[in-house]
Formats: structure tokens, sequence, C-alpha cells
């Protein structure tokens, strides 16, 4: 298995479905270490310490965090699991970004930014990270968050250590979708 398909596997299993391993998050979404690699043993494939510590130190981008001691490790966000999260509330910047793609326009301009199955809406600080995460669906579309008159107006963000800035929902008044009237 590539380091790529074992952190998607260890995604999968951390962020949607631990039951499929045997696996039980805790309230925070961390798991032992140990019982994630047994997870593995059990599918006849090889996960130990200095793999994920591999897979983390390799990858362009921060999905898993490792407890100081390293005995527990979690995913970071995109969780479709219900957990409580404990991220402190942060200060945004002024404008977040989020990547999308045209046929999502129009409910986007209904219904502003939902999280989905996810249990946040997820937004990046740059232009360039949000159509990343766009491209996966087809040609990006970035979309501009005033974050900052969110803020003022009671919305809660946070940030995760992988600099994702979470939010409950992001109302279409304060989103500017390019080509939109």
């Amino acid at each position: 298995m590539s380091l790529k398909s074992t952190s998607k596997f260890i995604a999968l299993l951390l962020r949607h479905d631990p039951g499929q391993a045997g696996l039980t998050l805790d309230a925070h979404g961390w798991v032992r270490v140990r019982d994630l690699c047994a997870a593995f043993a059990e599918r006849g494939q090889r996960l130990d310490l200095e793999l994920i510590q591999n897979i983390i130190g390799s990858s362009d981008k921060v999905r898993f965090e490792l407890s100081a001691d390293q005995k527990h490790i979690r995913a970071l966000h995109g969780h479709s699991v219900a957990l409580e999260f404990d991220y402190q509330p942060a200060a945004p910047p002024e404008v977040l970004y989020h990547g999308t793609v045209r046929k999502f326009l129009e409910p986007i301009g209904a219904e502003g930014l939902v999280p989905g199955s996810r249990q946040f809406v997820h937004l990046a600080a740059t232009t360039s990270a949000a159509a990343e995460v766009a491209r996966r669906r087809g040609k990006p579309v970035v979309l501009v968050v005033d974050a900052a008159r969110m803020a003022s107006a009671g919305h809660e963000f946070f940030q995760t250590a992988s600099g994702v800035w979470l939010t409950a929902h992001v109302p279409p008044t304060y989103l500017t979708i390019p080509g939109a009237g």
C-alpha cells in the first residue's frame, strides 16, 4: 500500500467510518495509535508509528495530529462523524476563501455554504488553497467570504493546526460569487 493510499484509508477511518476497522474515537476524535496499527494488521497491512510520522511529515497537507506522547492520533478536520471539537474560537482574517465548482453556485447563492455531511464549512486563507481543494471536482471557482463581517455579527471561526478555517455556516450575504450580479 502506498503512502497516499495508506493516508486516504487512515482519513476514511478517522473522519468517517472508524467502525469499519473496529475503532472507537473518543469525544475529540482521538484513537490509540496501537489500535489503528492493529486494525491495519488485521487487514494484512503494515502500519506503525514510524510510518504514521512519515505520512504526516511528507504530506503536502496536514491532515492528522499525533498527541504529545505520540500514543494517539486524530484527523484534524473533515469529519462526518459527530465529535466534540476542542478547537478554540479564533479571529479570522478580513476575508477567507472557499473553492467550489460551477454546478454548485446556484444552491450556494440561495443557501450559502453549508457543511453537508461534515460538521463544519471549510475555508482557506488563500485563493490558491481554495482552488486546489475545488480542482478535485473540476474547474475551480473561488468564492470570497467576508469573514470579518461574519465574525462581528457573532459567527464563530476556528483554525485547525493545518491552517484550515472552520465555521458552522456561511450565509449568502457574506459571499462574493464571481460572475454573480
